[in-house]
């Protein structure tokens, strides 16, 4: 069986069929938000880069951002094939990967990033089944459409399956 890996850029998203895997690099503060179908064994990854649309006027780039990007990644899985009702989520990122001496809330684009993800999926009523978010280091995702395994490798913090 021949697997395809389909790179996923940042502020971007994508969708595939078993047997393929889905990967994004070098996630930051940014999240890597992944939705699985494991009925129709169908996988979906958006890198986003920021929490809300509204805080940026003219930018039509829906994979930017946690309200709009996942909304569109469930419409990319949902015109392949998957269920809505089946879908599960995992995500990760959301690192403060500066050390700011400022308590701005704005600067902490990795917590905002995360809290965003958690409160449009709950609002969307798909349940987070794992997470590995925060800390200081970037992290580089893979997603497996067979299974829904997701693989976490940072750079000095080992490699995991969530």
């Amino acid at each position: 069986m021949v697997r395809n890996t389909i790179k996923v850029g940042m502020a971007d998203l994508n969708v595939t069929k078993a047997p393929d895997q889905l990967t994004t690099l070098g996630l930051g503060s940014c999240v890597g938000i992944t939705l699985y179908d494991g009925v129709n064994k169908i996988a979906g990854l958006a890198h986003i880069m920021l929490p809300s649309s509204k805080e940026i006027k003219n930018n039509d780039n829906k994979a930017k951002f946690a309200d709009t990007g996942i909304e569109e990644l469930i419409k990319s899985m949902v015109a392949i094939g998957a269920n809505k009702n089946n879908l599960v989520a995992k995500i990760a990122g959301g690192a403060q990967m500066f050390n700011f001496n400022s308590n701005n809330h704005m600067l902490k684009i990795g917590e905002r990033n995360v809290v965003a993800t958690k409160e449009k999926l709950k609002e969307l009523n798909i349940r987070i089944v794992s997470e590995d978010t925060g800390g200081n280091f970037g992290r580089t995702i893979v997603l497996d459409s067979t299974n829904g395994s997701l693989y976490v490798r940072t750079i000095g913090h080992g490699e995991k399956t969530i």
